[in-house]
């Protein structure tokens, strides 16, 4: 490793710390991810024509980087961003992405202000250990309504949090939102080890009557 990428990637940890220090609650990582789980992550993003990226979660970069490299020239990428400092850093470092600073909760709003109502890949990388069931089912129903037919989303997890409440409310969101969920293998040379998800060819509904239809299929009784 050259000096130069040595000295990036201490800037790079040195910002994901001072983030985390921050906003402990919306920051879900201990480092930022390594170049393989971004390769994982970016590996949906269509390496031909004139494609529409969305990255939710930037953080730090290390994912968009990657996304950079696969994209196409005459491709838009866009990356949205809650905290504001992360948020400039990455506008500043990667003067090609559309850095958005906002809610991820908002994202068909944020989208629609820029004139994006169709992307080809979404590419996550929030904490969603860390949200709740029904933000969870709200947001990636929103990326379901935004992904083109033969469109792919993109999100991983830490092998450590399977057991937490939040990630297996997190598994029964995608499986409810998506037809198709795969799982990666494990990615061990990461901080902590995760594994991706790629997920295609969303269902039909809404965020709020899939929960419910979900619980109900569980317990045996219909909706009223």
């Amino acid at each position: 490793m050259t000096r130069a990428l040595c000295v990036a990637g201490m800037r790079e940890h040195r910002s994901f710390l001072r983030a985390a220090v921050r906003n402990p609650r919306r920051i879900g990582a201990i480092a930022p991810s390594s170049r393989r789980l971004s390769a994982l992550m970016a590996s949906v993003v269509p390496a031909t024509g004139r494609p529409v990226v969305v990255e939710l979660g930037p953080g730090t970069g290390a994912v968009s980087a990657l996304i950079a490299e696969r994209l196409p020239a005459g491709g838009r990428h866009l990356a949205v961003e809650v905290d504001p400092h992360l948020a400039a850093d990455l506008a500043r470092r990667h003067p090609t992405i559309e850095v958005i600073t906002g809610d991820v909760r908002d994202l068909d709003r944020l989208l629609a202000e820029r004139g994006v109502t169709s992307v080809d890949a979404v590419v996550g990388g929030l904490p969603w250990s860390l949200f709740d069931a029904a933000d969870q089912h709200r947001i990636l129903r929103r990326i379901a309504d935004i992904l083109a037919p033969d469109g792919a989303f993109t999100t991983f997890a830490y092998t450590h949090t399977g057991p937490m409440r939040g990630a297996r409310s997190f598994r029964s969101a995608l499986e409810a939102v998506f037809e198709e969920a795969q799982i990666s293998r494990t990615v061990w040379r990461n901080a902590p080890p995760a594994f991706g998800y790629i997920c295609r060819r969303p269902r039909p509904g809404s965020p709020v009557a899939e929960p419910r239809a979900a619980a109900a299929a569980r317990s045996g009784r219909g909706i009223a």
